[in-house]
């Protein structure tokens, strides 16, 4: 492999590993905030021991979250040195609002949080909750202008052999960006509702604390019905938005080779890239990629064939990822809405709660596709219509590239199997060890 593919691999594992701790983060330190005010307005003490408790895991999984983030950072430099080169008057000036703004207020409020149990009034440390979780989801806003501007790039001129801020606020405004960040915060929510319900299920099923899991259960099901359905109104948003700015992502995530009218969608589908077709059609649903598309049955949906094979986006990828993200987002709020419906008598449901405990990972691959599939969609592009990947990369040996990864794999799985043990050993003893 040469330098572009390590690379583009390098950043991939080192973004995906970092990503398992995000969406957590975006979510459980709101709820947790929630379960702070619950306790400030009712003075019921088992509120107080659902923050602590639930905060101890956030705390595992922040620390984690801020570990793996950093090197994405230094990869701007080492692995995509040109990139940075020649959009760092835009990309840079965001990532340093991110750290500066969003970072600092969540990383500083988490130590008022976590060492002020006893220091500060209930209402001054709920206080603290609430500006941790805005901080953590401002800090997803700046990222994902970031890379909304990748995605949809605007607000900038050509000068000097690179791109230059021009219009600050075109850059912020950016409808791709706003939409990526309401997929991804729903989604964010999704995970801290399966993790909350998931872990409930599992002390329910043992009867262990079962007031408190109970209750942790309630606010885990109702958050995770909103949340779920919200994925899917954010989704449906940003494919209108695909199907406008990014086409031929849209024909890849379909393998829609013919450009026409009135598009079916078959539910099932085998691409065959190599020969520019698919090997099965079947199960067809008139117009339905065309009302998902542009909210119309007759809107043209143009198809691979009609863009150049350069400027195509890997098929088999994106739409193996789309296609899982799709029936993970549909499994979601089935399960939560079973589970509210049912949540008064769930202890007569003993399936249902060892499905929930299984059914953690869903939202964190639902997550991990979901961005497979803007990520790799986007190709040949690192900023989509403007500079290809293969000319962002940094002028480096393969060696290095390909010790670095090694070395970040090794690291990341050593850290990945003690978050793992942290979390489920405290997840485990429940509330008492808050």
């Amino acid at each position: 492999m040469d330098v572009l593919m390590l690379s583009r691999l390098q950043f991939a594992a080192a973004t995906m590993f970092h990503f398992l701790f995000v969406p957590l983060t975006l979510g459980l330190s709101v709820l947790i905030a929630c379960m702070e005010t619950a306790y400030v307005r009712t003075g019921n003490e088992v509120y107080k021991k659902m923050a602590k408790f639930w905060g101890k895991l956030f705390l595992i999984n922040f620390s984690l979250g801020v570990v793996t983030g950093i090197t994405l950072e230094f990869q701007f430099g080492t692995n995509w040195s040109r990139y940075s080169a020649y959009v760092g008057d835009i990309f840079g000036s965001l990532l340093a609002i991110e750290a500066t703004a969003a970072f600092f207020l969540e990383s500083t409020f988490i130590g008022v949080w976590h060492f002020g149990w006893e220091k500060l009034s209930p209402r001054a440390h709920a206080i603290s909750a609430w500006l941790v979780g805005i901080g953590s989801n401002l800090s997803a806003v700046w990222i994902l202008i970031a890379n909304g501007f990748m995605q949809n790039p605007q607000g900038f001129v050509l000068r000097n052999g690179r791109a230059e801020l021009a219009d600050f606020g075109a850059v912020v405004a950016n409808p791709y960006a706003w939409g990526e960040f309401a997929h991804t915060v729903s989604g964010g929510f999704c995970v801290a509702a399966f993790f909350i319900v998931g872990i409930s299920a599992w002390h329910l099923l043992r009867k262990q604390h079962v007031d408190f899991f109970q209750r942790s259960m309630n606010l885990g099901l109702a958050v995770g019905v909103i949340a779920s359905i919200a994925v899917a109104l954010a989704g449906h948003y940003q494919g209108n938005l695909v199907a406008k700015i990014q086409p031929a992502k849209l024909a890849a995530m379909e393998s829609h080779w013919e450009t026409r009218t009135n598009a079916p969608m078959y539910l099932l589908q085998i691409p065959d890239e190599k020969n520019e077709r698919n090997l099965v059609e079947a199960l067809p649903v008139p117009s339905l990629l065309s009302i998902l598309a542009f909210n119309d049955p007759s809107a043209e949906v143009k198809g691979l064939k009609d863009i150049p094979a350069e400027d195509r986006p890997p098929v088999g990828i994106t739409f193996l990822a789309f296609r899982i993200m799709v029936g993970i987002g549909t499994l979601m709020p089935l399960l939560m809405l079973f589970g509210w419906l049912k949540r008064e008598e769930l202890a007569k449901y003993p399936l249902y709660l060892k499905a929930m405990v299984f059914a953690i990972p869903l939202p964190y691959i639902g997550m991990e596709v979901g961005w497979t599939v803007a990520e790799v969609g986007r190709q040949p592009w690192i900023v989509y219509g403007i500079m290809r990947t293969s000319d962002a990369v940094s002028p480096i040996v393969t060696s290095q590239v390909a010790t670095s990864l090694v070395a970040m794999v090794l690291l990341y799985s050593l850290l990945g199997a003690a978050g793992a043990y942290l979390m489920f050993t405290k997840a485990r003893k429940g509330p008492q060890d808050a």
